[in-house]
């Protein structure tokens, strides 16, 4: 995510895993949520046509992990 997004002031080590990635501190935007979304399509194979179902995803690292391994797992 950090490479996807240009986010070149953080590491993935700088990073928790449940801070917030939309409203904190890396300014990211809804363009940046497409790129999020595009990304988790190409990677995984997961498509989120659902808007709640992508935010509730995007609250942390830890709940897109979540959702991601709960649509591999079916």
């Amino acid at each position: 995510m950090v490479v996807e997004l240009n986010l070149e002031d953080f590491t993935p080590e700088e990073i928790d895993n449940d801070e917030l990635i939309f409203g904190g501190r890396f300014d990211l935007d809804s363009i940046d949520a497409l790129e999020i979304v595009y990304q988790v399509e190409q990677n995984f194979g997961i498509p989120m046509k659902e808007m709640n179902e992508a935010r509730a995803a995007f609250q942390s690292i830890n709940t897109l992990a979540a959702f991601i391994e709960a649509r591999l797992q079916g």
